[in-house]
């Protein structure tokens, strides 16, 4: 297999550029950095706050780090050149190709830092999402010594659902969770849980203790689209923002205000508050789980625009419509591709979740084919499908 050089030159430019980040926006600080001064060999797992946490990784130490990065997003970019150049390796989210594996147990093989992130996704409502049960074994494969980076804060500082970045403190805490000879001792059961343990986060309760001061924290446009189910009536889909701080249901006139530091306040003492929003998403999953382990909801299915990647311009394309449906076992894609009329049928027991844009879309990979779903009527339901996704996944496993 042929080798993937990096080029220092491409590595330094990035990392001065996260120099500035960390310093500026994130603020970095370091609880412990027991990666400092140590050579690869090393495989880093680390939580997913935001979209920029690799910037924050960078400066643990002054080795080149290999980042495994999301295949879409790799494959719609105009400078891979330059990704190529730093090293990192695309994969698609949620499964792995021999080859994709193939690039990873490379790097190890060749003394690299490895950096990878378990769970996927960055967080949408800051709680942690599960790591695939495929994550034991691969960390077995790997065969290295297991260091975790924990990130503190940067759920604020850019969060899934707000647009632009947001200044205010974060914090890094980095340590080895295991050897590589700790492996011929564990079952693949206690790593799971020793990792799952700690990937493990909730950014309101990290802020409880932290009270970190984030620039626009109040600003809650677009959080609508995560926090779609009103607390208080229980309608779906009735959440509107106004003011740009404060989150509102349309129907019976409930409202959450957010305040400097990302909490949530009920003024008008209108039903329950949800101070955190990790809490107001928890109570939209249990009750749609509740309904579903009933068999009050067993399947959703909507209308969507489909767009695939066009590889000769690297850029998603519209390639036709479809009726979208997924229940406890599989998406089905039913409509016109490209011209031709097609059923598509895509297992979904492994996925814990799925790339998406709350308001915007979600992502199916068939194979090779990633199919981007728009949909149609109410881009909002975007958010009740991934979380059908996430609670499909933990029946089945």
């Amino acid at each position: 297999m042929a080798k993937r050089k990096q080029s220092r030159l491409a590595y330094g430019v990035v990392k001065v550029a996260s120099y500035f980040m960390s310093k500026f926006i994130f603020k970095r600080k370091f609880i412990r950095n027991e990666l400092k001064g140590k050579n690869g060999p090393i495989v880093v797992i680390a939580n997913h706050e935001c979209s920029m946490d690799f910037m924050n990784l960078i400066g643990t130490t002054n080795k080149m780090m290999t980042f495994s990065i999301s295949r879409s997003y790799y494959d719609t970019l105009s400078f891979r050149w330059f990704l190529d150049r730093m090293g990192m390796i695309p994969k698609q989210q949620f499964q792995s190709s021999v080859k994709d594996v193939a690039k990873m147990v490379g790097a190890i093989k060749r003394g690299k830092i490895l950096v990878i992130f378990p769970a996927g996704l960055m967080t949408e409502d800051g709680k942690s999402t599960p790591i695939p049960k495929t994550t034991p074994k691969f960390l077995k494969l790997l065969n290295s010594d297991v260091y975790v980076a924990k990130t503190i804060g940067t759920y604020f500082n850019n969060p899934k659902w707000g647009e632009g970045l947001r200044k205010g403190r974060s914090y890094l805490d980095v340590y080895k969770l295991f050897s590589k000879e700790d492996f011929a001792s564990l079952s693949d059961k206690q790593i799971g849980e020793a990792v799952s343990t700690a990937l493990d986060f909730d950014a309101y309760e990290d802020q409880e203790k932290y009270l970190i001061k984030y620039k626009n924290a109040n600003k809650v446009s677009g959080l609508e689209n995560v926090l779609y189910k009103c607390p208080n009536c229980g309608e779906e889909f009735t959440i509107t923002v106004k003011d740009k701080n404060t989150l509102c249901c349309t129907k019976c006139g409930y409202e959450e205000r957010a305040d400097e530091y990302g909490f949530l306040h009920n003024d008008k003492k209108l039903g329950l508050e949800y101070r955190h929003v990790s809490k107001w998403s928890k109570f939209i999953y249990d009750d749609l789980k509740d309904k579903i382990v009933n068999g009050k909801e067993t399947q959703i299915s909507i209308n969507a625009n489909l767009q695939m990647i066009d590889y000769n311009i690297h850029k998603f394309v519209d390639v036709g419509d479809a009726k979208i449906t997924l229940n406890q076992t599989e998406f089905i894609i039913d409509g016109v591709i490209n011209g031709e009329s097609k059923v598509i049928k895509v297992p979904t027991n492994s996925f814990a979740s799925l790339p998406f844009k709350p308001g915007k879309f979600f992502e199916i990979q068939s194979g090779d084919d990633i199919y981007r779903c728009l949909p149609k009527e109410n881009p909002t339901v975007v958010m009740k499908i991934i979380n059908m996704v996430k609670i499909f996944y933990e029946l089945n496993n």
